[in-house]
Formats: C-alpha cells, sequence, structure tokens
C-alpha cells in the first residue's frame, strides 16, 4: 500500500483509494488543463473532484495500479500537499483582474510559487498573497503573508489555522515587492535554521517572542 506522498497521493478515509492533487500555480488553470483532469478523473472511475482549500483540483477515489497511469495521462507535477515543506501560495486575482487590488498579488504569488513550493522546512508552511486589505487569500492565518496596500506590501508572520489558530502579526508595511521578497527569504531562512521538528512558525515566534524575532529578521 502506498503511503502519503508516495508518487503524489493521499490515501483517503476507506484506507483503500487514494487521491492526488496536480499542482496549480495560485490555482490558475487553461481550459484544456481542465478538460484533461476531467477525462482523466472520468477514464479511471474517480468518485468525484474536489477543489481544495488550496486551490488545487484533486481527484478522489483511484486505485493503487491506476495512479503512475493517471499522473502519465494528466502530465502534470504533484501539488505538496502533505509533508514538512512549502505547501501552497495561494493569491486572489489582485490588480490581475479584481477591480479592489491594489498591488499584484497573482504576479507575486507566481513568483513564490516557484522559488518557494515544495521547499523542505521543519514544519508545514503556508504562504498568501492577497491585493488588498480584504485578504480574500485568507493571509491572517497563512506562516507568511502579504498584503497589497497603497503604498505598497504589508509583511505578515506567524498564522495558522487548525486546533490551536493564531493570526499573524506585523511584521513590517510600505515595502516594495523586492523588499517585500526580500524579508520573506529572511524570514523563511531563519525558520528553517532554528525551528524544532514540526514546529509551525507561529508557535516557534510565540516561544522566542515577536519582539525578538522582528528583530532576528529585520536586523534592528
Amino acid at each position: 500500500m502506498l503511503q502519503d506522498g508516495q508518487k503524489g497521493v493521499i490515501i483517503q478515509r476507506d484506507k483503500q483509494t487514494y487521491a492526488v492533487a496536480p499542482h496549480l500555480p495560485c490555482g490558475v488553470v487553461n481550459a484544456d488543463t481542465l478538460r484533461r483532469l476531467a477525462d482523466v478523473s472520468e477514464k479511471y472511475g474517480a468518485a468525484a473532484m474536489k477543489i481544495t482549500s488550496a486551490c488545487r483540483i484533486a481527484i478522489v477515489g483511484l486505485k493503487e495500479e491506476d495512479i503512475d497511469k493517471v499522473w502519465e495521462e494528466l502530465k502534470m507535477s504533484p501539488g505538496a500537499a502533505v509533508g514538512l515543506c512549502v505547501r501552497s501560495v495561494k493569491a486572489c486575482p489582485g490588480t490581475t483582474f479584481c477591480k479592489r487590488g491594489t498591488q499584484d498579488s497573482l504576479g507575486v504569488g507566481m513568483l513564490l510559487n516557484e522559488k518557494y513550493h515544495g521547499m523542505e522546512l521543519p514544519g508545514k508552511f503556508k504562504l498568501g498573497v492577497s491585493g488588498c486589505p480584504n485578504q480574500c487569500a485568507e493571509t491572517c492565518i497563512k506562516d507568511v503573508g502579504l498584503v497589497g496596500m497603497k503604498n505598497g506590501w504589508k509583511v505578515l508572520a506567524g498564522g495558522n489555522g487548525g486546533g490551536k489558530a493564531r493570526l499573524s502579526q506585523e511584521l513590517a508595511k510600505e515595502l516594495s515587492t523586492e523588499q517585500a521578497m526580500s524579508l520573506i527569504d529572511k524570514v523563511i531562512s531563519f525558520y528553517k535554521a532554528n525551528a524544532k521538528q514540526h514546529q509551525r512558525l507561529g508557535a516557534m515566534i510565540e516561544k522566542m517572542g515577536f519582539e525578538q524575532f522582528k528583530t532576528a529578521v529585520l536586523g534592528e
């Protein structure tokens, strides 16, 4: 029996079937890819197709003997849906499509996805990019989040959902895209070097204190 993450699968509740969640950077997908997902799902008798909270489309209820053929026909790479790594980058439409967008959240989200998706870290790690203060990408509960403001980006750190939810805290504001990307790199590097195995960024911040964490990553 395959284990979670092996061959890009997620074991289902029945302990007999699997789901696969191909990587769709920031949830953007074209019509040809949607057709391919639907065709493969139908061909191999999937129980359902599920749009996930990480903006992927999971094909649910697949048989183990079909997994290799499914990936071969999809011609897509797996999303990092499980494991201690950067799981996902969630981004709203921002100035690309949304009338309320004040910053290019989708463009920045794609840059973050290219740089960090799947990167191994001490614990699971989620990134979010919202193009305006409405925070449609749920940046307030992401390990690191960017919020588009009129004068640049606000960077938030330490949020998470789950059994012990934690809101992220403001790390810096009025940053250019280059400055925000640089700060995110510093946060991830510090987390990678200092967190314990399975410890989320928010838990590490709570233990050391936000001001100390802020000083460490900002160099103040």
